[in-house]
């Protein structure tokens, strides 16, 4: 599945402005990062391409709330049904279109999500279940870590620290792990719904068998067999992927991938907030269910709150690390064109 689509203009966080999460119900803080820009005189909105922090106003959300409303009819269930009988079709599709042209570089990414970045003597006493560089290492092969599991034949078993992302498109995340984090212990296991994009992937000249496996895995099928041994994960990385999932599935593909974490282990998500710009303009005819719409070119979405993300990673067993909404105003400044984002991010941890 996506990680980012053309129709949404922009990718979440891309900037490099940087970001300011502002305070959830959820008792998580505002934390500044490697950009602070504030607009305090409404007259400069032009002046910058984005604004972090922006607070919307009770008349902004009621418009928004309105504007949903009206949008909201569902389409008759045999649409619905089409859409997601044809799901693997359309992202085929969207990709044999675009390939990689629409995507921009993740600069966010190591800032937002430190897990990823090099940092290997924090992440092998860290994380339970890694060895550090005991006798019983040879090669990078950790012989009680591989007695922990049935089999030590998959890819990346010989591993101390293994990162999955789910819905990777053509990699644009994992690429920039495999060339920034140079642990000789780390191994990227990614996978996507299309077959299409997994083969870009594999296609990219970046792409090390030996550091990294692509995989074509279906989130929502909670029966596929996944190539790696439950409790086998330090990381796992969701990135605009959820919202594209049928609203009903998403509870049993979190707690199937939870699964796959060591003890400790975290999961990290950046997805599509409440009443994004995104979720404003779609037009009557385009809802599937409340707050989950189809695309133009039969892809979907949803738009999540704080809340039901800390429900379904809770129900999955695991605790909350971070849990916060990113508001951004970013502007086109060539059109004179101001845009709402609103994206969440969190992070949860399953307990050691």
């Amino acid at each position: 599945m996506a990680a980012l689509h053309t129709v949404d203009g922009v990718e979440g966080g891309s900037g490099e402005i940087g970001l300011i999460l502002s305070n959830s119900p959820t008792g998580d803080t505002k934390r500044p990062q490697f950009g602070t820009r504030f607009l305090t005189d409404p007259r400069q909105v032009f002046q910058h391409n984005a604004w972090d922090n922006v607070e919307w106003t009770d008349e902004q959300e009621e418009a928004a709330k309105k504007k949903v409303l009206e949008n909201s009819q569902p389409l008759p269930p045999e649409k619905q049904e089409e859409y997601d009988s044809r799901a693997n079709e359309y992202w085929n599709d969207f990709y044999t279109i675009h390939e990689n042209r629409f995507f921009k570089d993740r600069h966010w990414l190591f800032t937002e999500f430190p897990e990823l970045a090099p940092q290997c003597s924090l992440n092998h006493e860290s994380h339970p279940g890694v060895s550090g560089t005991d006798d019983s290492q040879q090669n990078g092969l950790d012989q009680k870590q591989c007695r922990d599991f049935d089999n030590c034949d998959f890819p990346g078993s010989s591993a101390t620290y293994r990162i999955l992302e789910v819905g990777c498109g053509v990699g644009n995340t994992v690429f920039p792990i495999l060339k920034t984090n140079n642990d000789p212990g780390l191994f990227v296991y990614c996978c996507d719904f299309s077959s299409t994009a997994v083969e870009l992937v594999k296609a990219n000249p970046e792409y090390n068998s030996d550091r990294c496996f692509a995989f074509v895995h279906d989130l929502s099928d909670v029966e596929a067999n996944f190539p790696i041994p439950d409790g086998s994960l330090d990381v796992i990385v969701l990135i605009f992927v959820l919202s594209a999932l049928q609203p009903n599935k998403m509870q049993e593909s979190i707690s199937r991938l939870a699964r796959l974490l060591k003890p400790g282990g975290m999961m990290l998500l950046r997805d599509y907030g409440r009443y994004d710009m995104a979720q404003l303009r779609f037009k009557k005819g385009r809802c599937l269910s409340e707050n989950f719409y189809v695309r133009g070119d039969g892809t979907r979405v949803y738009f999540f709150t704080q809340d039901e993300l800390h429900e379904l990673f809770s129900k999955a067993g695991l605790e909350k690390v971070q849990n916060l909404v990113d508001r951004r105003l970013q502007v086109n400044r060539g059109k004179q064109l101001t845009m709402y984002r609103v994206w969440i991010q969190c992070k949860y941890r399953k307990a050691s």
